[in-house]
């Protein structure tokens, strides 16, 4: 792939792995996206995954052409990105790493003491010369780790943006749902807690000319692409409503509490709700839901009551979005308890700290099996939402 005339793309694709950072379900693979900027001087941007590392040193060597590098910038440690710096340097041992001073700790760390005996250590606002193609370093710290920093190309007007903008799935396989869909569930995944990082990092960016952002992960974006991705990022970072509806989520032991859920969606749709998600937290995936969970800006929680809490895939599900700041939000809840329900309770106890959470009335209770008082709580939550 080429970006420009002189930048290319060395990166690779993995098709073989179930779960990103051993939790995240990627059923179109994942891309591991690495850049070589031919100038006077050669910079190579960040490695791959480790299991990769003969892959792309073929790419790049491809991309080289005979030439060899003079710089290794690297702007994030995580071991997707870093895992090949040691054998990079025993390949090309006169080439200097660029990186910040937090992200040196971290490859030594990683690869020992003597790792990159040659090293440059830039800051936000410094400047790497290359010939024709000067690389300006902006510092995005926690976005979403600690020592990240972004890099903006002023002469071909790319910014190389680390994990910001990434989405799961392989670049070599086509995704129906556009960039949208698997960005969102990346995003509240993975850099969700780090709204105001990211918030920081976008203000930065407004100063730049970005014509093109070259992911860690995921496609290369172009055109308006760019404004749309940033849109998202603004209105994702800044934890607002993306899409009018609302999410349901519900756990469910001998089917009343699904029962439940599921008559609200039906009450919800006959008063026109434009668009009601719906999520088995034992069965669906939960990343899924928590991305539904911020997209709307209203949620309800169907649980039963067990051991005189919410049931367990319930609580993991709410530590999750309380986790990642989830805020300003309409929230709720449907309880189910046989003799002591104590579930809504115990839910409004996990969001006590969470900005701007709203609970709807009423808190509908059901005595084990729905009967015509709960179902006409029901009724009465759905006139609610829909207000």
């Amino acid at each position: 792939m080429t970006i420009s005339n002189d930048i290319k793309y060395i990166g690779v694709d993995d098709h073989d792995l179930d779960l990103f950072e051993g939790q995240y379900v990627v059923p179109r693979g994942m891309a591991y996206n690495s850049y070589v900027v031919l100038d006077a001087k050669v910079a190579v941007m960040d490695t791959v995954d480790q299991n990769f590392g003969s892959t792309w040193l073929a790419n790049l060597d491809a991309a080289l052409a005979g030439r060899k590098p003079d710089y290794l910038v690297v702007q994030h440690m995580e071991p997707d990105h870093s895992a090949n710096i040691d054998r990079f340097l025993a390949k090309y041992p006169s080439a200097k790493v660029v990186a910040s001073a937090q992200a040196f700790k971290i490859m030594e760390q990683f690869f020992g003491p003597f790792v990159a005996p040659a090293r440059q250590v830039v800051k936000e606002g410094d400047v790497l010369d290359l010939g024709k193609h000067k690389l300006q370093f902006v510092a995005a710290p926690m976005v979403h780790w600690p020592e990240v920093i972004v890099t903006y190309d002023s002469t071909d007007k790319v910014l190389f943006s680390a994990d910001g903008f990434g989405k799961f799935g392989a670049n070599d396989v086509e995704d129906p749902e556009g960039w949208d869909c698997e960005a969102r569930r990346y995003y509240f995944g993975i850099v969700g807690k780090y709204g105001p990082q990211v918030q920081a990092l976008l203000k930065k960016a407004a100063g730049l000319d970005i014509q093109t952002i070259c992911p860690l992960h995921g496609p290369v974006l172009k055109g308006e692409e760019v404004a749309h991705v940033v849109k998202q990022y603004d209105t994702w970072s800044s934890y607002g409503v993306e899409s009018p509806g609302l999410c349901i989520a519900y756990t469910s032991v001998y089917g009343h509490t699904k029962e439940a859920a599921l008559l609200l969606r039906d009450e919800l749709m006959k008063r026109g709700c434009p668009k009601v998600a719906i999520a088995d937290l034992a069965r669906d995936d939960m990343p899924e839901t928590v991305e539904d969970a911020f997209r709307y800006g209203t949620l309800v929680l169907a649980t039963t009551t067990y051991n005189n809490d919410c049931f367990p895939f319930m609580r993991t599900f709410v530590e999750h979005l309380v986790e990642r700041n989830y805020q300003n939000r309409k929230v709720a809840l449907i309880e189910n308890g046989t003799w002591a329900p104590a579930a809504a309770k115990t839910i409004k106890g996990l969001f006590a700290n969470s900005k701007g959470i709203t609970f709807v009335e009423p808190v509908v209770t059901i005595r084990s099996a729905l009967n015509e008082a709960s179902r006409a709580q029901i009724a009465a939550l759905a006139d609610a939402l829909v207000k």
